[in-house]
């Protein structure tokens, strides 16, 4: 592959341009040590020799003299699994706009259900983006609620989940979309008015535009923002005003949980947001530079199973 195109375009290019292992160790000391001086893990020497044979690096410092490979001290570290499908497993899930099954992408893969479920849960850590900065502009803030439909549920648990109308039985994910920009989506505790105005205390800056629907928990945003209200029970768009945008992403969110993930442990949907979130962020790239994106981050980051799985 030429240096013009040192990374894959598609998918095929990928799985054939990593299934050479010494591309992918070289790929990961780039990534690891952009500045070339690679460094012992444990005592932070420079003075480093390769053992070529094993694709591993050893510390020459008389104290230390340890062998470690270039997983250690990422979302990589400490799995049996080649670089070969890690990298093939980070690109179809920063690049399948409904998500990718553990199930399917443990048949591309041929490895077990649970590898690539442990596998998914690594990269969407990688996935997770921070900010300190404060939404601007205009911001539509919404919420939705994800849970089992009480139509699917067996009788008796429906009878001790559903309690009337309402997010009971439910978790509450609230949304704030800076428009033409990037989308940020927190679980809270519930719809209540000092819950939603943290948030967006918390995302926006002061003097922002603050978009949203009627819901009551709102009133009040007009203090420290331009708060314009659009009221579903008459249109969905009235002039600039309106929550189209995060209602697509909750669209976005709920066809890859329902019709891809199917059932979501709650204690584990804000991995699920961190993966929709990186996407659609991530929408105006393509799968190269969304694959690159998710690389810069796998270090630093682990994730073990014994963590995920709280034993």
């Amino acid at each position: 592959m030429s240096k013009k195109h040192d990374h894959p375009e598609t998918l095929l290019e990928a799985v054939r341009h990593f299934s050479d292992l010494d591309v992918c160790h070289e790929y990961m000391v780039r990534v690891k040590w952009p500045d070339g001086k690679i460094c012992c893990p444990k005592c932070g020497g420079i003075n480093i020799g390769e053992i070529k044979s094993r694709r591993m690096f050893q510390c020459k410092t008389k104290d230390c003299r340890k062998q470690f490979s270039t997983k250690v001290g990422t979302i990589f570290e400490d799995s049996p699994l080649g670089l070969d499908k890690w990298f093939v497993a980070v690109w179809c899930i920063v690049n399948a706009k409904n998500g990718i099954s553990s199930h399917e992408l443990s048949r591309a893969l041929g490895i077990t259900q649970k590898s690539t479920w442990h596998m998914l849960h690594r990269v969407r850590l990688a996935m997770q983006t921070k900010s300190f900065s404060k939404q601007t502009g205009i911001v539509e803030s919404d919420e939705t609620l994800v849970g089992g439909l009480s139509k699917n549920m067996h009788r008796d648990r429906r009878k001790e989940k559903v309690k009337g109308t309402g997010p009971t039985g439910k978790i509450v994910v609230q949304g704030l979309l800076q428009r033409g920009g990037e989308v940020r989506a927190v679980i809270v505790a519930n719809q209540k008015h000092e819950t939603l105005h943290e948030t967006i205390h918390q995302n926006v800056a002061p003097g922002s535009e603050v978009y949203t629907d009627q819901l009551r928990s709102y009133a009040g945003l007009d203090q420290q923002y331009v708060h314009k209200i659009i009221n579903h029970a008459k249109g969905y768009v009235e002039g600039r005003v309106h929550t189209n945008g995060i209602e697509n992403f909750w669209s976005l969110l709920k066809r890859g949980l329902s019709g891809t993930y199917v059932a979501v442990a709650p204690f584990h949907l804000f991995r699920y947001l961190d993966e929709q979130t990186f996407r659609f962020n991530k929408r105006k790239g393509n799968d190269r530079t969304r694959f690159i994106e998710a690389m810069l981050s796998v270090v630093g980051k682990r994730l073990t199973f014994a963590e995920l799985t709280d034993a």
